[in-house]
């Protein structure tokens, strides 16, 4: 098999193409779940935003930001999602229990944080709700590292 790399890293979606397919049908699925549960595109876009500044992908947050602002996410929800606990009155409830989640599956925290973290989502989200939020969480936490670990370059764009 030919080696395809950037830098010093392989591309592993581009060099095992049947896995990262694979991968995508996972977020195809998870997509189609959210819609199915009443979890819009803003909510789900807020979760690929959070755990990628959590992962620190780079490649991920250019294209997951575009996509937040494309589904109604603000600019200034965006700009403090970094400390979204510390602003309230800008996300909903559901916007927050679904944060709080994909923050507790992407950290995996101890126990008794994970159960407290849990409970809190639970109280604005249905069993299908937190269902379809963890896989999501999961989900972007794998195009995160799959993007780290073949050093995906963000591409430079002109500002619109």
């Amino acid at each position: 098999m030919q080696s395809l790399v950037s830098h010093d890293r392989v591309w592993i979606d581009k060099q095992t193409p049947e896995v990262f397919h694979a991968l995508n049908s996972v977020a195809a699925a998870v997509r189609t779940a959210a819609a199915a549960v009443d979890l819009g595109r803003a909510v789900m876009e807020l979760v690929n935003v959070r755990v990628s500044q959590l992962n620190g992908c780079a490649y991920c947050l250019d294209v997951h930001f575009r996509a937040a602002r494309e589904a109604g996410v603000t600019t200034q929800q965006l700009a403090v999602l970094d400390a979204w606990q510390r602003s309230p009155d800008l996300y909903s409830d559901q916007e927050r229990a679904a944060l709080v989640l994909a923050e507790t599956v992407t950290a995996l925290p101890g126990e008794a944080d994970i159960e407290r973290e849990y409970a809190a989502a639970r109280q604005h989200l249905s069993d299908d709700q937190v269902s379809v939020l963890i896989w999501a969480a999961t989900t972007i936490g794998a195009f995160n590292r799959v993007s780290i670990m073949s050093k995906h370059p963000v591409r430079v764009r002109k500002e619109n």
